[in-house]
């Protein structure tokens, strides 16, 4: 019994060691999203960071500044989503496909 025990947390720590590397390795991951047409632009990492917002300067009209709220929102939660799906994805692989709490 107590061989099993040790054999299901060497195993939980190899999964724990892969999961750490795997959020490491997300950040170098990036996901492109975009909303109206390609008028807001974001890119974001695997780690949910924005690193680039790109506004095409016809979508800038200050009288109509909630269209331009709702198309930065749209696209970063897109981007939000995406990445979200990426590292499900990913951590299916390292867990095989169990879902474990807590962790996505």
């Amino acid at each position: 019994m107590t061989k099993g025990f040790g054999n299901i947390l060497k195993q939980a720590q190899q999964i724990h060691a892969r999961i750490t590397k795997l959020q490491e390795e997300m950040a170098s991951k990036t996901i492109e999203t975009s909303a109206g047409g390609g008028m807001v632009q974001v890119v974001m990492n695997g780690k949910q960071e924005i690193l680039s917002l790109r506004i095409d300067p016809e979508v800038v009209n200050k009288e109509d500044i909630e269209m331009l709220q709702d198309l930065i929102v749209a696209a970063v939660n897109e981007g939000i989503r995406k990445s979200q799906e990426m590292m499900t994805e990913e951590m299916k692989k390292i867990t095989g496909g169990l879902s474990i709490p807590g962790i996505f």
